[in-house]
């Protein structure tokens, strides 16, 4: 078994085609995703230039999967995701969005502990593979979300700023309202 502590590596040829170094195969984007929502850290990177991909068949793989209907991205959030492009938001998103699914995993994690623990449901057959299915849903939307990013309370805010930042945690929980209810 291949170590999953250094990120799985993808070669991008010529002609386009992706070769895991691991299993000597070539994969498709959805065996991309599927190391993925296992858990795995992947890496893209040209055979050619050296140049790392990853963050392109990322949002490939993102747009094939909102094309086919499954939706989690709604298009306000969209929009207001290409606005920030184009403001001074755009150094301010990353951060927000990191620090928005770090609190989602946490959330996640922590419900899941309660739901073992408390629940009456728990005795329920299926209850286990439900769990585990949540589990491995919350773990593909937010795998690889959080390399390198600033800690939650790491906001480089102001005394000025206080009342940017409880719009931002009022934003930050009306999120994570939504993406509870979605998993329902």
């Amino acid at each position: 078994m291949a170590s999953t502590d250094k990120p799985l590596l993808i070669k991008r040829y010529a002609s386009r085609r992706l070769y895991n170094t691991e299993t000597s195969d070539y994969v498709t984007l959805e065996d991309i995703a599927t190391f993925i929502r296992e858990g795995r850290e992947v890496q893209i990177v040209d055979l050619k230039s050296g140049d790392d991909l990853t963050r392109q068949y990322l949002l490939q793989i993102i747009a094939e999967h909102e094309s086919r209907g499954e939706s989690v991205l709604g298009v306000d959030i969209l929009t207001d995701l290409v606005r920030s492009y184009t403001t001074q938001a755009s150094s301010v998103v990353p951060q927000f969005l990191a620090a928005s699914f770090e609190m989602l995993r946490d959330g996640q994690s922590k419900a899941m502990e309660n739901m073992g623990s408390m629940n009456p449901m728990a005795n329920m057959p299926g209850f286990e593979a439900m769990r585990a299915q949540q589990q491995a849903f919350m773990k593909a939307m937010t795998g690889g979300m959080m390399g390198g990013a600033a800690s939650p309370g790491d906001t480089g805010a102001s005394e000025n700023g206080n009342d940017d930042l409880d719009d931002i945690k009022a934003q930050l929980q009306a999120m994570q309202d939504k993406l509870s209810k979605m998993g329902k």
